[in-house]
Order: C-alpha cells, then sequence, then structure tokens
C-alpha cells in the first residue's frame, strides 16, 4: 500500500486539483454562463504564489513554511476576484458562445503578457519555487481540506436564496429579471468566485509543480476544464468533482493501455499524444446522449424516494 501511495501520489493530488479547478469552472456555469476563464485565473494565482515564494520569500531555508503558502493562496484569491470582478462587469453582457470567445481571448491575453514580461521569467516561466512537503502525496493535508470546504460550500449555496437566483438565470434571465432578481450582480459574483477558487488552486500548484510558466493557462487547459464539467455533470456541483478526477487520470490510463504488448504503433501512439483528440470527441458525444452530464441532481433524488419506499 506505501508502495502504490509512493507511485501514484503525484497523480492523486493532481485528480484532487483537477476536481477543484472543475469546480471553478462550473460555477459560472451554475449562472448559466460559459465562461472558459479558469485556465487565466489559475496561471495567475500560480504566478502570484511564484513570484512571492522566489522573490519576497526567498531567504528562508528548509521547507517552505506552510502559513506563507496559505497567504499567498490568500492574496492569489483576492488578486484574482478584483480581476474577476474587473473582467465580469463587461464580459457578462455577452451570453452563450459570444461569452466564450471573450473568456478565451482573456485567456490568451494573459498568457501573451506573461509570455513577455520579466517578472514572470518569459517563456522559460519560473523554475525553483520552494517545497512546503517532503513528498507529492503530503500536498493532500491542503488539497483535501480545500476540496471539502470547496464542495460544502458549493452544497449549501445550492440551498440559499443565492445559489436560487443563479438556477433562476440559468433556466430563463428574463423571467429572473422580471422577478426582481439582478442577473449582472449574480453572474459576476458566480464569475468572480471561480476565479477566487482557480486562483487558489493556481498557488498551491505553483509550488507542487515546482515551476510555473505561461503553459499553465492555455486554450487547451480550457477545453479540459470543460470536459471535466460537460461530462461530468452541469446541473450538480458532484459532476465536476468526478470530471475532473477521471479525466486528469485518463492520460495515465491510456498511456498504461498504449504499453500493451502488440498493440499496432500508430494506436499506441494515438492513445499517448491524442489527449485533445479524445476529449474532444467525449465533449461531442457526451453532450449528445448526456447533455446534462453523467452526475444529474435526478439521480440523487431518484435514490432518495427509492429509500423513502423501503
Amino acid at each position: 500500500m506505501v508502495g502504490f501511495f509512493d507511485t501514484y501520489g503525484f497523480l492523486i493530488v493532481s485528480m484532487i486539483i483537477g476536481a477543484m479547478l472543475g469546480l471553478s469552472l462550473y460555477l459560472p456555469l451554475m449562472a448559466g454562463q460559459l465562461s472558459l476563464a479558469s485556465p487565466g485565473f489559475y496561471a495567475l494565482g500560480g504566478y502570484i504564489a511564484a513570484i512571492l515564494s522566489t522573490q519576497a520569500f526567498s531567504n528562508l531555508e528548509g521547507l517552505f513554511p506552510i502559513p506563507l503558502l496559505l497567504l499567498e493562496m490568500l492574496i492569489a484569491g483576492v488578486v484574482c476576484g478584483i480581476l474577476g470582478v474587473i473582467v465580469g462587469i463587461p464580459a457578462l453582457r455577452l451570453r452563450g458562445i459570444y461569452l466564450a470567445i471573450a473568456t478565451i481571448a482573456f485567456v490568451e491575453i494573459l498568457r501573451v503578457v506573461a509570455l513577455n514580461l520579466e517578472i514572470t521569467g518569459g517563456a522559460v516561466g519560473i523554475f525553483g519555487i520552494p517545497q512546503p512537503f517532503q513528498t507529492a502525496l503530503e500536498y493532500l493535508w491542503i488539497t483535501v481540506p480545500l476540496l471539502l470546504v470547496s464542495m460544502f460550500f458549493l452544497y449549501r449555496l445550492e440551498k440559499i436564496r443565492v445559489g436560487r437566483a443563479f438556477a433562476a438565470i440559468r433556466e430563463d434571465e428574463l423571467a429572473a429579471d422580471a422577478m426582481a432578481i439582478n442577473p449582472t450582480y449574480y453572474k459576476v459574483l458566480a464569475f468572480t468566485i471561480g476565479a477566487i477558487l482557480a486562483g487558489m488552486v493556481g498557488a498551491i500548484s505553483a509550488h507542487f509543480l515546482n515551476t510555473w510558466n505561461a503553459r499553465q493557462g492555455t486554450f487547451d487547459a480550457s477545453i479540459i476544464y470543460l470536459t471535466f464539467v460537460l461530462i461530468g455533470g452541469s446541473r450538480s456541483f458532484i459532476g465536476p468533482v468526478l470530471g475532473g478526477m477521471v479525466f486528469t487520470a485518463l492520460p495515465e490510463v491510456l498511456r498504461a493501455i498504449a504499453d500493451t504488448v502488440g498493440l499496432p504503433n500508430a494506436l499506441a501512439q494515438f492513445l499517448r499524444d491524442g489527449r485533445l483528440i479524445i476529449f474532444g470527441l467525449l465533449i461531442v458525444i457526451g453532450t449528445i446522449f448526456f447533455p446534462q452530464g453523467l452526475i444529474t441532481p435526478e439521480l440523487f433524488k431518484g435514490r432518495g424516494m427509492r429509500g423513502e419506499g423501503r
């Protein structure tokens, strides 16, 4: 068992991070907004942690202090939240595919800026980010609590007035507006909360990966996170969590299949390198046969009704 965790510790933590990134994209979707800005905020949060830990806190010896990591997460969340409000107010006037295009442009702007700034390391990025833990598996001490808090927050959010306002806007924005629900306020709120979560996750990931560069926030990442939500389920917070974990582990599963003896070389190479193509196919197939994803609220309601019947 110890050998298993030593071997797959990095993958396990990556699955938890993937689940939280799925939640960051799910939050705008709660208010019916197809935003693909999460990779931009994720990259920004990582840059904030990388710059602070390698420049502002660079004289520390030994393991990087956990309180400073928490401080970096707080700063990253605040900065991403403020930027989320600034970007969200004009961008969320758009809808559907136009909003998706606008948020993709936002991600690309951040990527290009990062590539051309000296403080971000340019195209090379920032290396040697200090480690707060001795092993990759120990990052579970901070990623699991953050995931559980995020899930509990979303569970409570869906039950209160704000969550019901999100759902009303998602179903019919004009009807929600007629019922004295301010669509702009709630859409910006959902967008901002998602930005805060993505920034905090980015701060953890910068230390976890030990290096950070502009490749962390790209259009490719937007498609991957979208897969987490659309296939996992876009109507329940359980869906993005499950989707994030499964699809983060999927490339490793595909590589294991590719190493099977006797498999044609072309197929093995496709399984190793065709991750985005496979994700794209899954999005197309999933939206046709499972328009609300694999995990839906009706799934839990059905179980509850069967339990009451017994």
